[in-house]
């Protein structure tokens, strides 16, 4: 049987190459990047520039896409969200619709809704005063409104907004990925990344999980964060509609 052909935007990455290693001898990989990726097929082109990249998506099954302006804490321009963040997410589903690709992963972020950490009880959560709580705590579902954390967060807001909008109008589906805190350490040192943290393994198989997720799921908004005891992100649907079930927990570095 012929391997399932996936395109990854953004390889050279953190996660994409996580992902890479995850993925690599049961699919059939390229890269949609703008350095070449060593050992892997890559079609080397920028996601600003729609005309560059459509031959990557040609019979391709599933797009990943990763690429994105990443915002650490500290200051991001303006212009860079809109090139790369906007038009470069848009370029990317316009290039899978056009090619009659059957599903893009959308890699989203937990940042659509971590201004919430700003009010009670997730102020706390995010600072580790867990006393006060006392083990109960409304979690953020899905369904939840956005509240987006600065310029990072709006523009993956933007993006599961286009994605519904490319959805509806086409034979397109897209999951979209809430990803929590992936850090190259793959550990949790600090209370807030204990409360969002996503471990490498659990996150390669959740990006997976959205890639292999049946036809029926044409269009999903899903938290990805690990088994977190402190956590506040609802994964209960990302079970339902994924069969996703965490392997980690940021607790284990804890003590607890």
């Amino acid at each position: 049987m012929a391997k399932t052909k996936v395109l990854v935007t953004g390889m050279s990455g953190l996660i994409g190459g996580a992902l890479r290693t995850h993925l690599e001898g049961r699919y059939a990989l390229t890269a949609l990047n703008r350095r070449p990726v060593e050992g892997v097929a890559c079609h080397r082109a920028d996601i600003r520039d729609l005309e560059a990249i459509r031959p990557a998506f040609v019979g391709q099954d599933v797009v990943v896409h990763l690429a994105a302006v990443v915002s650490s804490g500290g200051p991001v321009s303006i212009d860079d969200m809109l090139e790369f963040n906007l038009r470069g997410t848009y370029n990317v589903f316009e290039a899978a619709r056009q090619a009659g690709c059957k599903r893009v992963v959308f890699a989203s972020s937990g940042a659509t809704v971590a201004g919430y950490e700003q009010d009670e009880p997730y102020k706390s959560l995010a600072a580790g005063k867990y006393v006060a709580l006392q083990g109960r705590w409304p979690m953020l579902t899905h369904e939840s409104p956005l509240r987006p954390r600065g310029l990072y967060g709006s523009s993956k807001a933007w993006g599961e907004a286009l994605a519904r909008s490319v959805v509806d109008a086409s034979d397109l589906s897209i999951v979209c990925v809430r990803i929590g805190r992936v850090n190259p350490e793959n550990k949790a040192a600090d209370p807030r990344t204990r409360t969002v943290w996503l471990s490498h393994r659990d996150c390669c198989a959740l990006l997976e999980a959205a890639m292999v997720a049946p036809p029926s799921v044409r269009f999903d908004i899903v938290f990805g964060v690990s088994n977190n005891r402190y956590g506040y992100r609802d994964i209960a649907h990302t079970r339902d509609v994924l069969g996703w079930q965490p392997q980690d927990s940021a607790d284990a570095f804890f003590g607890e």
